[in-house]
């Protein structure tokens, strides 16, 4: 076997329980496969303990080691539960390298309809969910003398989606990719967010069900110049590439990956 990218590494991913072999993968489980495929030791942090617990069973079973994925669960919107997680983490594996925060929640709905527990909902997850894990993962990332924090924010932090806290939320986190990698470079760790487009994940799939319930045909492959949605894995690939050395002078950076949605 040749030179693994992610060798001898330690990652969190938040929302990773969407791993589960013969489902729709989400973004986040997408990338825990990637990670452990390229030699890195993977904790799948989410509040989903059934497909969270399945997801790492099947990526030990497929390694034949029993230690390549953990799952640990985790709610991104309590700070105590991060702390809890990062110490257990340096604990059990003395050293905590890549961070993605790829834990998240739809919501469509205008300003006037959206209520104070719905917006609130937003940016606990997608923006304090963002900052309590970074804070809490810096002090062992800098003792590991570096590390990468990759934020999956979206389009909609872009463009104006149909979603208004989903959007204002997801725009906190690319922002503060941006103000986190100012102040983290000295430590050499990197910050980057990445901004997908319409993907193929099953958050995806029960918005567009519910959309497409009339009968009416899919309402994005329109707006999008490649003429499909991405699937997961697409996506979990510039992860990798973020959370590897190979992008080790990428920092502050928001990538866009969107099949060329946002250049219209």
């Amino acid at each position: 076997m040749g030179h693994r990218r992610l060798e001898g590494k330690v990652a969190i991913i938040s929302g990773a329980a969407t791993g589960v072999l013969d489902h729709v993968m989400g973004i986040g489980g997408a990338s825990a496969w990637d990670f452990v495929e390229e030699g890195a030791k993977v904790i799948i942090a989410d509040i989903d303990d059934e497909n969270g617990y399945l997801t790492a069973s099947q990526i030990n079973k497929q390694t034949g080691a029993s230690d390549t994925a953990t799952f640990m669960n985790l709610n991104v919107k309590i700070e105590s539960e991060w702390r809890a997680l990062i110490s257990n983490i340096q604990q059990q594996f003395g050293k905590l390298d890549i961070l993605v925060h790829a834990a998240g929640k739809a919501l469509t709905g205008d300003i006037e309809k959206t209520n104070l527990y719905e917006w609130d909902e937003m940016m606990d997850i997608h923006s304090k969910g963002v900052f309590f894990g970074t804070k809490c993962a810096i002090p062992v990332m800098r003792q590991s003398k570096g590390g990468s924090i990759i934020i999956v924010s979206s389009i909609d932090s872009h463009i104006g989606g149909s979603g208004t806290a989903y959007s204002a939320a997801k725009g906190s986190g690319r922002t503060f990719a941006k103000v986190s990698a100012i102040q983290l470079a000295k430590d050499n760790i990197r910050v980057n967010s990445i901004h997908p487009g319409y993907t193929d994940t099953p958050l995806s799939r029960k918005l567009v069900k519910e959309i497409m319930s009339d009968g009416s045909p899919d309402p994005r492959i329109p707006r999008i110049p490649l003429g499909r949605v991405a699937n997961s894995k697409e996506i979990a690939k510039l992860i990798l590439f973020l959370a590897s050395d190979e992008s080790s002078y990428v920092t502050g950076s928001e990538i866009v990956i969107d099949g060329g949605v946002t250049v219209q």
